[in-house]
């Protein structure tokens, strides 16, 4: 079938999914009605697909939307908390070792296979990782996916069930929507998600609107607030990307690895939800805001989660920005002079 029309079907799809979520006060209809409905019809082999320049442009648009959220007040609040960001960073890369040890001890696989579908950071960086050290990109890609989708579901439907909500009002100061501002500020984002594609940057398409936006934003310079149907059709685009990584035959390819990887992610989040309560006791943050922080989830999923659940989007980016900048350069380091030195394991099976 004609790519084209495949993706035609694709986007219809995940309106109709959105829009089925919306009605059934799913949480977060625009990103999970999509993924659900779009991975359902991956995995009976139904002819739908996404691309990855719609993929692209929903980041594009999620990283505008975060930038505008940095205020001068915001940004000092967040620096007076580094140190959280830090104590993150350093909580990410002991689920790693956790990880690593459950998957290869349970999962069957070598170290290296079981460390670089661990690290909590995006499945494409892991995945390239892991070709330059000789490991199996596809099952890396296949852990990092299932264990973003299983927090991209979890999170929102625990928040929906223990009544957790918030209130955003660091967005008060933004002048209203404008046309020309939106286009101006589009374009420049743009350009800076070109730049950072350009030089390779992890998560270009989120990072480099985004801090081309918070540039703006930090020196008081307002072009124009993102429309909610603009955001709405983001995260549709997430979700559909989402939702388009599972194949007929996915949870064949290694099931028993799948399956260490799916206790990993659900223990991981167990694990986060505890560290979100003890630094909520350590600090003056909001346990909401610091779980959905610390989540072991990706960048433009978990501020969409913050989003659209008011649950402090600025320190949730702050600390999403952090761990995945810290994970992608200390995974490969991590890897060449500890775990391969001194982690021992039988053979993998």
């Amino acid at each position: 079938m004609n790519q084209i029309l495949k993706l035609l079907i694709g986007l219809i799809a995940s309106v109709i999914g959105a829009l089925i979520a919306e009605k059934l006060n799913i949480p977060l209809p625009w990103t999970l009605g999509p993924l659900l409905i779009i991975a359902a019809l991956r995995l009976f082999s139904i002819p739908v697909r996404s691309s990855v320049l719609l993929r692209n442009t929903g980041q594009w648009v999620i990283g505008l939307t975060l930038g505008l959220y940095f205020t001068p007040k915001v940004v000092g609040v967040i620096s007076n908390h580094w140190f959280a960001m830090f104590a993150g960073l350093l909580f990410a890369l002991l689920l790693g070792l956790y990880g690593t040890f459950l998957l290869s001890r349970f999962g069957k696989v070598d170290i290296k296979t079981a460390w670089f579908s661990s690290a909590i950071g995006g499945a494409n960086e892991m995945a390239v990782l892991a070709e330059k050290f000789g490991v199996r990109a596809d099952l890396v890609a296949s852990a990092h996916t299932i264990r973003v989708v299983l927090v991209v579901l979890a999170i929102p439907f625990a928040c929906e069930i223990f009544n957790v909500n918030g209130i955003e009002n660091s967005l008060s100061d933004l002048r209203d929507f404008q046309y020309i501002g939106l286009i101006q500020i589009a374009v420049l984002t743009g350009l800076g998600g070109l730049v950072a594609h350009y030089f390779g940057i992890s998560n270009a398409w989120v990072l480099g609107p985004m801090f081309v936006a918070m540039g703006f934003t930090i020196a008081q310079v307002h072009f124009s607030s993102v429309p909610s149907e603009l955001s709405k059709a983001a995260q549709l685009l997430i979700g559909l990307s989402l939702g388009d990584k599972f194949r007929p035959g996915f949870f064949k390819t290694s099931p028993i690895f799948l399956s260490g990887v799916v206790i990993f992610s659900i223990s991981a989040m167990f694990f986060a939800f505890c560290f979100a309560l003890v630094l909520a006791y350590a600090t003056d943050l909001e346990f909401s805001t610091l779980f959905v922080s610390v989540a072991p989830g990706g960048i433009a999923e978990m501020a969409i989660t913050a989003k659209v659940l008011q649950l402090g989007v600025p320190f949730v980016t702050a600390f999403q920005v952090s761990r995945m900048v810290g994970v992608v350069l200390l995974t490969g380091p991590i890897y060449v002079y500890v775990l391969a030195r001194f982690w021992s394991q039988p053979k993998s099976v």
